[in-house]
């Protein structure tokens, strides 16, 4: 459990907080290695390379990159910081699905999909991944996104590393509550 536990402290560094352990990241989101095991020491001393390559293979939503020989290091997505993570533009399926908390639901349904404090919104290419994300926000909310009519009216669409759809905002009109067809 503890490598779990220091997964999550690896995405919030990578992701949100660099300079809590006095690294920097390069303007598309890599990190040095040496320099995040190091900073990752001053929490879990026992911790080293092994266990990050562990924590990268490991991890069931692959949050994390290396590059080809393993001196870099970067979050795939969920980024608050600015950084470039060289998504591929492409185009998305006809249909999306976001996930949610009952609690965001009348924000949603006022503004629409927006990033908040990261620089995409998140979408699922299925109801099930969809429903497990909104259980982390309490008791879930499942939205259908028209990401094909979105991408015909010029909304740009990145699909990350990892499988997670991005894009920066996803209006009202694009938002049919539920899973029901379009």
């Amino acid at each position: 459990m503890k490598l779990h536990r220091i997964g999550k402290y690896i995405a919030y560094l990578l992701r949100h907080h660099p300079e809590d352990i006095g690294m920097q990241l390069d303007k598309n989101g890599w990190a040095n290695t040496q320099e995040l095991i190091a900073g990752i020491k001053k929490r879990y001393a026992d911790f080293n390379m092994s266990d990050l390559e562990e924590i990268v293979r490991t991890d069931n939503k692959q949050r994390y990159s290396f590059n080809e020989d393993k001196t870099r290091i970067r979050a795939n997505q969920g980024h608050s910081v600015d950084v470039d993570v060289e998504l591929k533009e492409m185009k998305p399926p006809t249909v999306l699905y976001h996930g949610t908390g009952e609690k965001y639901v009348s924000s949603i349904d006022k503004d629409g999909l927006i990033p908040k404090g990261r620089l995409y919104v998140h979408l699922s290419k299925d109801t099930e991944t969809a429903t497990a994300v909104g259980k982390r926000h309490g008791k879930p909310k499942i939205y259908m996104v028209l990401s094909g009519q979105m991408a015909d009216d010029g909304y740009k669409f990145y699909l990350s590393e990892n499988g997670v759809w991005l894009t920066k905002k996803v209006p009202i009109k694009y938002l049919v509550k539920g899973t029901r067809n379009a």
